[in-house]
């Protein structure tokens, strides 16, 4: 069994990341989860996550108030919806950050 966790800055001023983990046995991902934070006023806020909890590989996007919208992947495999959350973040990160923003207002 083997583990990687890492954390990437997505801009020069350090206020958005993308943190990053999986567990791997065999050559196939047992576990994931790549997460996209943004930091707001202070404060660091998980904004989208896709990750392996609960048995079944999804995305949350998480709401300030607290709510998560979730969306599965039925059929794909740990390791595909591992590279689908990764492109998603790395692609899609300040749209993510400004709606975020808009639903704290």
């Amino acid at each position: 069994m083997g583990e990687k966790e890492y954390l990437l800055y997505l801009d020069e001023a350090q206020e958005n990341r993308c943190r990053y983990a999986h567990v791997w046995e065999r050559g196939e991902i047992t576990e994931f989860c790549v997460q996209y934070e943004a930091l707001i006023h202070g404060r660091w806020w998980a904004v989208v996550r896709f990750d392996s909890a609960h048995g079944s590989p999804h995305k949350d996007v998480l709401l300030p108030n607290g709510e998560e919208i979730k969306s599965f992947y039925p059929g794909y495999a740990n390791a595909e919806v591992l590279t689908i959350g990764r492109r998603d973040i790395m692609e899609n990160w300040r749209r993510y950050r400004k709606a975020y923003e808009m639903e704290m207002k």
